[in-house]
């Protein structure tokens, strides 16, 4: 359990449960999202989970040019707003610019600051001055300790709502590694702590102008995060990752997500049975 904790849809996230943070890795179309959030809310609500859904209305961080973005941030955040509504569940999506901050936060229950974006100070202080939630995703070159100072940004900006965020780390080209005792180092500031399991598997660049991945080797992970100790499991997933528009090898074909639930979640109640 962590010192904060978060009130969304009826639950906490930081108060000793398992809140799961899922869905496609971009807003492909309003059909793509409306099916993956009825699908993951079911399942979540089975199993007493907080569920919040993520998409991404702009991937500006894609390897290639060329490569698809997403429907950018008006469309984009009509289509959250659909989603919020219809499906009856909260939202998440991340941010590239300070100008985005404001309009997304009209919308989304919790703003994401990409990884690569981290200390991004004007970012940072334009998501805290929301007063969402934010989600920090730890960069792939950042020590877990040095995360400190990403949250200081926004307590200092008047929004001390944060959650920090593991999602591997740059071990050679083309491969992140998971240091598991960075959950603890950062769960020891206070804040609640997310881990992404599917860009943990992420091979940044290696199919050449698009990132590779294992999604298989996204479930021993997020097992093992959840043995350390975390407040959200972050997963992205669709329906086909074979057609998916970006991000398809790291991300869990969509029939397979309550495999994966049930995983984290059982070594979830051992760990939080041992405390």
């Amino acid at each position: 359990m962590s010192e904060k904790r978060y009130f969304i849809d009826g639950k906490f996230i930081g108060d000793g449960s398992l809140a799961v943070i899922a869905g496609p890795c971009s807003l492909e179309s309003l059909e793509l999202g409306l099916r993956v959030a009825k699908f993951m809310k079911r399942l979540c609500d089975e199993r007493g989970l907080l569920y919040i859904f993520k998409a991404s209305f702009d991937k500006a961080n894609r390897t290639s040019v060329h490569a698809w973005r997403g429907p950018g941030l008006e469309k984009g955040l009509e289509q959250l707003a659909e989603i919020k509504s219809i499906v009856g569940v909260p939202v998440l999506t991340d941010i590239h610019e300070s100008s985005q901050a404001a309009p997304a936060g009209e919308v989304v229950d919790v703003l994401q600051i990409p990884a690569f974006l981290c200390r991004q100070t004007d970012l940072l202080v334009s998501a805290a001055k929301t007063g969402k939630i934010i989600n920090i995703k730890k960069a792939q070159f950042l020590a877990p300790e040095d995360m400190i100072y990403a949250a200081a940004k926004c307590r200092e900006a008047g929004n001390d709502s944060v959650m920090l965020c593991e999602r591997g780390t740059t071990m050679g080209y083309h491969r992140l590694v998971v240091d598991m005792t960075g959950l603890v180092t950062m769960r020891d500031f206070g804040y609640p702590v997310v881990f992404d399991a599917t860009h943990s598997v992420q091979r940044p660049g290696g199919l050449g102008g698009a990132s590779g991945g294992d999604y298989r080797l996204a479930f021993p992970l997020a097992r093992a995060a959840a043995a350390v100790g975390i407040d959200a499991v972050f997963a992205e997933t669709h329906p086909n990752p074979k057609e998916a528009l970006s991000d398809g090898p790291n991300m869990i074909p969509l029939d397979q997500m309550a495999k994966f639930l049930d995983e984290v979640l059982a070594v979830h109640k051992i760990k939080s049975s041992m405390n």
